[in-house]
């Protein structure tokens, strides 16, 4: 029981330090990352740590992607 509530304690913390895009990518690959950790051998928080910072990384992208295809959209119009 202490795992699950340590892993949501500390995806919790890192919103804290997130912006508003990066905490979506944040919440979501914590619970992924904490279920996938738990399940490999009781490393929830570990997992749920790693998979804040892949959500992030891979949520960055995401928007360099929309802020490039906007960019070459509206470059195109003039």
């Amino acid at each position: 029981m202490k795992t699950p509530l340590l892993a949501v304690t500390a995806a919790l913390l890192m919103l804290g330090a997130t912006s508003a895009a990066n905490a979506k990518g944040c919440i979501k690959g914590a619970i992924v990352g904490g279920v996938a950790g738990h399940y490999a051998g009781h490393h929830g928080v570990l997992g749920a740590a790693a998979g804040c910072l892949y959500g992030r990384h891979h949520a960055k992208e995401q928007e360099k992607q929309r802020q490039q295809q906007s960019q070459v959209n509206g470059q195109g119009k003039l």
